[in-house]
C-alpha cells in the first residue's frame, strides 16, 4: 500500500509540532495504540489541543456526545 502523506497532511488535525508521524497514518495509529492512546484524529479539536490522547479520555469524550 502506498502512503499518501501529502494528502493525509491536508486533513491531519494533530497540533503537536514535532510529530514525525504526521501524515503517515499507519505509523501514527500504531504508535498511539502501543502507548494505550488514540490518535489526534479521533478527538474533537478542543480536546486534541490538550494532548490527552488516552483511551480513557477517548471513551469519556465520546460517551458525553451520545
Amino acid at each position: 500500500m502506498e502512503c499518501r502523506k501529502e494528502k493525509n497532511l491536508r486533513n491531519c488535525p494533530c497540533t503537536w509540532e514535532y510529530c514525525d508521524k504526521k501524515g503517515i497514518c499507519c505509523e501514527c495509529v500504531k504508535y498511539h495504540l502501543n502507548n494505550n492512546e488514540m490518535p489526534a484524529c479521533f478527538f474533537p479539536p478542543e480536546v486534541e489541543r490538550t494532548y490527552d490522547r488516552s483511551i480513557k479520555k477517548f471513551i469519556e469524550v465520546w460517551n458525553s456526545m451520545k
